[in-house]
């Protein structure tokens, strides 16, 4: 009975986490821009670090398009994880910067 349990429990953790990590790369560019012009809206960007993370979000847009380009259109497992991976920083780039104090 408690492996049923643990089992069931295990299980339901394991389906939570897959639509995050099933996520779109463009889903999760247009939620990174949001996050961008929620900062910028809040004054919690200046507009330096506004221009500095558009240039990141525009390198990582074009990196993905040039992987898509070497493969027909298409990302290959690992170009995904190159991708995810550009987005995850650029994704504590903007954290980083909404939290550091500045006003813009």
């Amino acid at each position: 009975m408690k492996t049923l349990i643990l089992g069931l429990v295990a299980a339901a953790a394991l389906i939570g986490a897959v639509p995050a990590m099933a996520q779109s790369i463009p889903v999760r560019e247009h939620m990174q821009q949001e996050r961008i012009a929620a900062g910028v809206r809040t004054g919690a960007l200046t507009p330096g670090e506004t221009a500095r993370l558009e240039r990141r979000e525009v390198r990582t847009e074009r990196v993905a398009a040039r992987l898509r380009a070497e493969n027909g259109g298409r990302l290959t497992r690992r170009d995904h994880r190159i991708v995810q991976h550009a987005l995850n920083r650029d994704s504590r780039a903007i954290y980083r910067l909404k939290h550091n104090h500045r006003v813009g």
